[in-house]
């Protein structure tokens, strides 16, 4: 597959690099960067939705600079994994530190718009995620199917 020339000067959103930079990486505790994600997810119910929707603004901002759907697409599922992985206690909060989707989700942002990334490997991870969210969703109701038959099975 051939790579597209690269854009000769491509301008970028201080907006998005300021609030990526806020949210994963504004407060230096030694040699790592925290931001004020992780520091959010620690309040309950509002915390991680609150985190969502500062990253919800830099991907509406990606999407006016007009990056590819895929590499959209990959930005959302970064925020949802943060997202999902966030809310559950405890473990969320140690997960809202230490992953920093709005730092990936600026890497993204700069590679597509500077038309330095795969648009296919963004599909191909799309997809992968789709089909993990399918077993997950399709997996218990086969299993509830199974034991249904084994249950009627020895009824009969």
């Amino acid at each position: 597959m051939a790579r597209k020339k690269p854009r000769p000067y491509v301008e970028e959103d201080p907006l998005i690099e300021w609030l990526a930079w806020l949210m994963d990486d504004s407060i230096r505790i030694g040699r790592w960067g925290v931001g004020l994600d992780g520091f959010l997810g620690l309040i309950p119910g509002v915390g991680d939705m609150a985190g969502a929707a500062v990253s919800a603004l830099i991907i509406a901002r990606a999407m006016q600079s007009g990056i590819s759907k895929s590499a959209v697409l990959r930005m959302v599922i970064n925020v949802g994994v943060d997202s999902l992985v966030g809310a559950v206690p405890f473990f969320g909060d140690i997960f809202d530190f230490a992953f920093k989707s709005n730092t990936y989700n600026l890497k993204i942002y700069r590679e597509a718009l500077r038309s330095e990334r795969e648009p296919l490997r963004d599909w191909l991870f799309v997809v992968f995620v789709f089909v993990i969210l399918l077993a997950i969703a399709l997996l218990p109701i086969i299993g509830f199917i199974f034991l249904a038959k084994l249950v009627v099975s020895h009824i009969a």
